[in-house]
């Protein structure tokens, strides 16, 4: 599905170095702010840091995917502020580590939405009462939810080569450790059949290839960090031979000394001829298409 440039030729002009693309092909650039208008019928992909996402669908529904906003250190200053977001349709959690969990809680109170996650991991968010079963609603790999009806985006849970762990306050105010399920990546399905893997905490994995095969996936947001995990090579390896997308937006790097990939080492390592085309997203900044 072709996406049309909204912006003008020199936020274009930008995204042109990414791994060769063209800026006649680019997806629209801007950068976003707390009370940017939203453009009716488009979609939007906000990135806030680390692996938290904030897409926007054609149809207007907003899913916050691994929201870790107010102790990021990457996460701009105005989103520090959960309010900032707007109000928000669904939360999506990949696996239960601080960085992608710390905020989803306070987000699916404020805003009554569901949170999704690892069936595992959500048992232990309503046992621990740190959300109400309605709102921790369960399901894993290989399911998929329609929360917004069926003509709405849907969300599939695909596999994660990774770990979850979560790691929680008891009442006394004492540090635990808590089962947190098994980690999970999502694909978002819009309402016009364009999908988006957010691929979570991952390592590579042969089976990379079969998710890829069976969900067609347009755009990826890919961990390139290392350490924890794909590093900016095993990423462009997957990304070349094993997904095949139109676009890949990395993520999951920078925020702390260990996360040492770059966006610069993953698009040299994809190459010219890569089947996908990089996009490189500062924190604060969405794509609009």
């Amino acid at each position: 599905m072709p996406l049309r440039p909204l912006l003008a030729a020199v936020a274009l002009a930008a995204l042109a170095g990414c791994a060769g693309m063209p800026a006649s092909q680019a997806p629209a650039l801007q950068p976003m702010a707390a009370d940017a208008p939203r453009a009716a019928g488009k979609t939007e992909v906000l990135w806030l840091g680390q692996a938290s996402v904030r897409i926007t669908s054609p149809g207007g529904k907003v899913i916050m995917i691994d929201p870790w906003l107010k102790s990021n250190p990457k996460t701009p200053a105005n989103f520090k502020d959960l309010k900032a977001l707007g109000k928000l349709d669904a939360i999506l959690v990949t696996h239960a580590h601080f960085d992608h969990f710390a905020d989803a809680p306070e987000l699916a109170k404020m805003n009554n939405a569901p949170m999704f996650g690892p069936a595992g991991m959500n048992q232990t968010v309503a046992t621990l009462g740190i959300l109400p079963a309605e709102l921790a609603p369960r399901f894993g790999k290989s399911g998929m939810v329609a929360p917004f009806g069926p003509t709405g985006p849907k969300i599939h849970a695909v596999r994660a080569e990774h770990s979850s762990e979560l790691a929680w306050k008891d009442s006394a105010g004492k540090d635990m450790v808590y089962p947190g399920g098994e980690p999970v990546g999502f694909i978002v399905e819009l309402e016009n059949g364009f999908k988006i893997w957010h691929m979570g905490d991952t390592g590579v994995f042969g089976d990379m290839k079969l998710i890829a095969d069976m969900y067609k996936p347009d755009m990826v947001l890919i961990p390139i960090g290392g350490h924890f995990v794909m590093s900016p090579q095993q990423a462009a390896m997957v990304v070349n031979d094993m997904i095949k997308p139109k676009y890949a937006i990395p993520i999951h790097f920078g925020t702390i000394p260990v996360l040492r990939g770059t966006p610069a080492e993953f698009g040299a390592a994809m190459g010219g001829n890569s089947p996908a085309r990089m996009i490189e997203l500062q924190p604060g900044q969405k794509l609009v298409f």
